[in-house]
């Protein structure tokens, strides 16, 4: 079974990891600053939602971390 399954443990969690693998796929290529960079622009992004996802995305890090080496 897979490590990241196993630390999820269920179906919905099954879910969200094949829906992150499809947003790797689409993000290939492409520069993540400047799309950030591009939703504060267009104001579809305040700074206190970036900050609020940028802290979430640091929490997660530990637990993908194994898989990027």
């Amino acid at each position: 079974m897979n490590p990241l399954f196993k630390q999820f443990g269920n179906q919905q969690n099954g879910n969200i990891l094949q829906q992150f693998g499809q947003f790797m796929q689409q993000m290939k290529g492409k520069n993540p600053n400047e799309i950030i960079n591009q939703l504060v622009s267009e104001g579809k992004v305040n700074q206190q939602q970036l900050n609020a996802v940028q802290q979430q995305a640091q929490q997660m890090q530990g637990i993908f971390r194994p898989f990027f080496k």
